[in-house]
């Protein structure tokens, strides 16, 4: 079954997502689409799996410490006061994880809430050349920390 993921991981293979931060050991690292949390970013299986149970247990251990380090980067590098991480697969049933940074002036309604109650449509989106020096300072520091290829 092929999904959104699948054809986001194809793109960032084929050097076309211009969301991608950079590769790392377990897949893929990318901005998200919306950036209603400045620095929210993803990293994509490479390859593309149903859910983490399909991978390996060395590799599901790459994943999850990967998806740390990246949501350390988004701590350094956009202050975030913490970050918030999600595996569902219920819209594209394709292993990806979500890496949400969370920061001290979040509307109070929504600070203490899941990020799914924010309105994505009404947040920015990604933009490549707002968003190009985010990407760059967190593929560094992805790289400083050995995880980037």
């Amino acid at each position: 079954m092929s999904t959104v993921i699948h054809d986001f991981v194809d793109a960032c293979r084929a050097g076309t997502n211009p969301r991608t931060i950079c590769r790392v050991h377990s897949g893929w690292a990318v901005l998200g689409e919306s950036q209603f949390l400045r620095g929210y970013s993803l990293i994509y299986p490479e390859p593309v799996v149903s859910d983490l149970n399909a991978l390996a247990h060395d590799e599901r251990k790459t994943l999850l410490h990967e998806a740390s380090v990246l949501g350390d980067a988004l701590l350094e590098r956009t202050g975030a006061i913490r970050c918030n991480y999600e595996i569902l697969g219920n819209l594209a049933p394709a292993l990806h994880v979500h890496v949400f940074p969370r920061f001290a002036d979040e509307p109070a309604a929504l600070a203490t809430q899941p990020v799914w109650s924010y309105d994505w449509d009404a947040g920015p989106a990604f933009d490549a050349e707002r968003d190009a020096a985010l990407q760059h300072d967190i593929a560094a520091y992805l790289r400083n920390t050995g995880i980037a290829l």
